[in-house]
């Protein structure tokens, strides 16, 4: 097979936008995974099967994955168990996209068009950075969270495990988001949010 063939996990609505940057990337994409057969299927991809199921076809191709699924628990759970097979992860970063030298990124990240990390930002494994959010210096943004289109986090901002940040919400600086928190799309957080909770409005409330 060739070198940077990949495995596609999961098959709608972000995997579309994850497919065209693996390809801009030089990736060839030899099926996908998926519970069941997707009807609907766009880029013309060949089903390999459940990756957790007998009969999955994945694991014969000398290949890598690339991460499909939005959900961020979910997105997790199938990461740590590809890994746990002894296959990669790929992080996928798009072209556009403008990353510090002095960034740390993990395995299975996926960084969309337009995507500004700057300088000492820590990004955790599977962690989401879609299309034009801003993270500023010093960031500790840890596994499986999901920057979405927009976002802002000002510097020095810390996010916890799985947290997502919806479209153009802004994170004032030196704040902390715990883990599990979400924050709906164009809130403006000013104070530290526990795990867990729910944020909506400018200036956040938990609700």
């Amino acid at each position: 097979m060739l070198d940077k063939s990949v495995i596609l996990v999961g098959y709608s609505g972000h995997s579309y936008v994850v497919i065209e940057t693996a390809l801009e990337n030089g990736f060839t994409i030899v099926g996908y995974s998926d519970k069941d057969k997707i009807n609907v299927n766009p880029y013309n991809l060949t089903y390999l099967g459940f990756e957790k199921s007998k009969d999955f076809m994945g694991w014969d191709y000398n290949a890598s994955f690339v991460l499909g699924v939005g959900d961020n628990k979910l997105r997790q759970i199938i990461a740590n168990f590809i890994e746990s097979e002894g296959k990669k992860v790929e992080t996928l970063v798009h072209k556009t996209a403008n990353i510090s030298k002095s960034v740390s990124l993990g395995s299975g990240i996926f960084i969309n068009k337009n995507v500004v990390v700057n300088a000492l930002t820590v990004v955790g494994k599977n962690v989401i950075l879609n299309t034009g959010c801003i993270i500023e210096h010093e960031c500790v943004l840890q596994d499986s969270v999901h920057i979405a289109p927009g976002a802002v986090l000002a510097g020095n901002v810390s996010i916890g495990e799985r947290s997502f940040i919806g479209a153009n919400a802004v994170i004032k600086q030196g704040v902390n988001i715990g883990k599990d928190v979400i924050v709906g799309a164009g809130s403006v957080i000013i104070m530290n949010i526990p795990d867990g909770k729910k944020v909506v409005g400018n200036p956040g409330r938990i609700i």
